[in-house]
């Protein structure tokens, strides 16, 4: 590409019949870095059309994304993807070529990877740095909820201790607030692990004054308090081209590590999908993710990506917990598994900017139980040696799936998959059935046949 300041274009062509028959449509996409502008051309007849695609990341979420893209007919890169996940390349993105690449984690996102592969002229599903803001800083999150009017947890933000103490008593003070409580939260992120929820005020100062003092690095250079607010909590996932969305079926996830809800937070210790409440989903929508979108683009941001929106339904209606910039980790596994065709072009369209198209979901259900090391979330032990199961083909046929997230190659033979566990959450088990009882029951029994020392699962995964 020239380097030269001026207009360059770009022009990507797909072959739309056995005639090689080519149409191109200009999609009006225009990056403007560093005084060069770049049009990307791009056919717009894709459907059910071979594509190209990389995968940014390493976990079971990106392997999930690559099973569904290469099961609707699509060739799929994944990096770095991990020992599990066919297909993995040690090469960064900006030097690899590819239809479409989709970022799969926010750290990435947050550090600017989309906006350098566009300044490269490359198609990509996720926000630029400037939007990946609403999970990259909890603080600027709520300033933006605020000046959409949209409702959410009343909150301060904290940068000294005098300031912690301040916000804490407030939240358990019954005459100013609900007096439940409060969460403490990083302003960065802090995988997942930064947030902590108390009902005993001492507790709950302590907890921020060692954020504060570096137990989340630089993530906890400031926190936020918010009230805890009661109610039942519900996801919503929306695929955004810029200036509209469509969401995707919801799903049910399981933070703590053990039965009952008990335990530390986790990641995700399992999900499924659908949640059972979708009919009120384009209602919350409406109220939680329109306005976020407008209020973005009223701050000159084109949001391209998924919206993650966390939401508590209370007696007044929905309020914002969160808003994460990339797919959930269990809940995308389940999600996924129900897609039936065209999720790869429903990412492209919104990458382009394109008018969004209702994606095609089974009415089955779908369970994820999440397999993890011993010693996970605080210290997860790596090493063990993961049992032989059976070929991903015959769990296919079956309806079930393995996805790979903190897993090494091994050298003992009777690995499965000749893989070992190296993080904290190692396997998530996948299912599919007309029944979600059923679902489940298979999600457990495949994920019991699989074993190492120490393993640890929930065992009440989609039981209510």
């Amino acid at each position: 590409m020239p380097q030269e300041r001026g207009v360059c274009l770009v022009s990507f062509c797909i072959c739309l019949d056995s005639q090689a028959c080519f149409k191109e449509f200009l999609l009006g996409e225009l990056l403007r870095s560093e005084g060069v502008l770049l049009q990307i051309v791009v056919d717009y007849e894709r459907r059910n059309l071979f594509m190209d695609i990389v995968v940014v990341g390493s976990g079971a979420r990106e392997h999930a994304l690559a099973y569904t893209f290469e099961r609707q007919g699509h060739s799929v890169t994944v990096t770095p993807g991990n020992a599990g996940v066919p297909l993995s390349t040690a090469r960064r993105a900006e030097e690899l070529s590819a239809d479409l690449f989709v970022i799969g984690p926010e750290q990435p996102l947050v550090d600017g990877l989309a906006d350098r592969l566009r300044i490269q002229g490359k198609l990509v599903f996720g926000p630029g740095a400037d939007g990946a803001q609403l999970e990259g800083s909890k603080a600027w999150m709520k300033q933006v909820l605020s000046a959409a009017g949209v409702p959410t947890a009343k909150f301060s933000v904290a940068n000294t201790p005098a300031e912690v103490e301040i916000g804490v008593r407030y939240f358990f003070d019954p005459e100013l607030s609900s007096g439940r409580g409060c969460a403490i939260k990083t302003d960065g992120l802090a995988a997942g692990k930064g947030v902590g929820v108390f009902t005993d005020p001492d507790e709950a100062i302590v907890d921020g004054l060692a954020k504060l003092d570096g137990a989340f690095g630089a993530a906890g250079d400031r926190v936020v308090i918010e009230e805890l607010l009661e109610g039942r909590e519900v996801s919503l996932f929306a695929i955004c081209n810029g200036r509209d969305y469509v969401l995707l079926p919801g799903a049910c996830d399981y933070k703590r590590l053990l039965d009952g809800d008990e335990g530390p937070n986790t990641g995700g210790m399992g999900s499924y999908s659908p949640a059972g409440d979708e009919g009120s989903h384009e209602e919350w929508a409406e109220v939680c993710i329109r306005p976020v979108l407008d209020e973005l683009s009223r701050r000159g941001i084109d949001y391209r990506g998924v919206l993650y929106a966390g939401l508590m339904i209370t007696p007044d209606g929905p309020k914002v917990l969160e808003f994460n910039v990339r797919f959930g980790d269990p809940e995308i596994q389940s999600i996924l598994m129900r897609s039936e065709s065209g999720f790869a072009e429903l990412l492209m369209d919104a990458a382009v900017g394109e008018d969004l198209p209702t994606p095609v979901f089974s009415e089955d259900h779908a369970v994820t139980v999440v397999l993890a090391a011993e010693g996970y979330p605080e210290s997860p032990v790596k090493g063990a040696v993961i049992t032989d199961l059976t070929s991903p083909e015959k769990l296919h046929a079956h309806g079930v799936a393995i996805f790979c997230a903190g897993v090494a190659y091994s050298d003992d033979e009777g690995s499965y998959g000749g893989l070992c566990v190296d993080g904290g959450r190692v396997l998530s088990v996948t299912a599919l059935s007309s029944r979600r009882a059923r679902a489940r029951e298979l999600a457990y029994q495949v994920g019991s046949l699989i074993s190492w020392p120490g393993r640890q699962f929930r065992s009440d995964i989609a039981a209510d």
